[in-house]
């Protein structure tokens, strides 16, 4: 029986989109929303130096860019931990790989769409919606601007819904449902090539044992990347808490103080005689004298 690893892994996923043109135009082709008549049908990886990368959260991001036959960038990261600096990641690659496509003199009309498509294998948002679109848009029209867009799309929340192509959701069930407890692999997935053989790109007697050292550190990166964002979660939930007691404490004090303040004020009591017995300020005072 064929043992899987899960596609989601940095070593896994890059095997899969970053050595295989063809699969990756199909899982593009199937999960952006591309028109009919712009569909990708070949493409070139970048050099990772072509788009400056920013270190944070390296260890859970595998990232795959490339150009296709009409100049359009596109660039694929994959997320295991939400984390908000992921959308200001993505678009910082995507807007320096729209920057970088001019030389100096050259003209504007050049530049071509850039994509920025962002996976991510955590719920991040409540609503139900799981297919994120970002455009540059004009408020209260329907003028676009094209050039640079943002899709992030929630593994945890997809759902066989009709209103998406069946094989945008294919895809994505490749990347959900294969991992190392997978036993049995569904016909639908098997009877698509290219998703078929992404899956044989996951069988693990496909990768050596430097391959699969560096799929179990991946994994033991991410639980310690869920670890420390557990313990800040918790740490900052228990010391707001404490500040929040602290605060409460502070207020009902004051509080306090004002309706001593106000019940001496009923009886004529001289400010300065109300000063003393409150710690409250002439000014505060007065202001509660005209009040009443």
């Amino acid at each position: 029986m064929s043992r899987y690893l899960d596609p989601k892994a940095d070593v896994v996923f890059k095997k899969i989109f970053g050595d295989h043109p063809k699969l990756l135009i199909s899982f593009l082709n199937a999960v952006l929303p591309l028109p009919k008549n712009g569909l990708i049908v070949s493409l070139t990886y970048l050099q990772s130096e072509q788009i400056p990368d920013i270190p944070a959260f390296k260890s859970t991001i595998a990232d795959v860019k490339c150009i296709d036959a009409n100049g359009r960038i596109f660039i694929v990261e994959m997320q295991m931990n939400w984390s908000d600096s992921f959308k200001t990641r993505l678009l910082f690659s995507a807007s320096q790989a729209f920057v970088k496509q001019l030389e100096k003199g050259q003209e504007y009309k050049l530049l071509q769409p850039v994509y920025g498509l962002g996976i991510v294998a955590y719920t991040y948002e409540k609503s139900e919606e799981w297919y994120h679109h970002y455009r540059l848009v004009k408020n209260n029209s329907d003028d676009i601007i094209e050039h640079l867009q943002l899709i992030f799309i929630e593994l945890p929340k997809i759902v066989m819904d009709a209103k998406y192509e069946k094989l945008r959701l294919l895809w994505l069930r490749f990347l959900c449902e294969i991992d190392e407890k997978t036993t049995i692999i569904a016909h639908e997935l098997l009877d698509i090539p290219e998703i078929a053989q992404a899956i044989n790109l996951s069988e693990e007697a496909g990768y050596t044992p430097n391959e699969l050292a560096m799929y179990h550190s991946y994994w033991d990166s991410v639980s310690r990347e869920k670890t420390l964002i557990l313990d800040h979660y918790t740490k900052g939930k228990a010391e707001g808490k404490a500040e929040g007691k602290a605060e409460g404490i502070t207020i009902g004090e004051a509080q306090n103080k004002i309706a001593v303040a106000k019940k001496l004020i009923a009886l004529g009591l001289s400010s300065e005689i109300i000063m003393q017995a409150t710690d409250l300020t002439h000014d505060e005072i007065i202001a509660l004298i005209i009040q009443n």
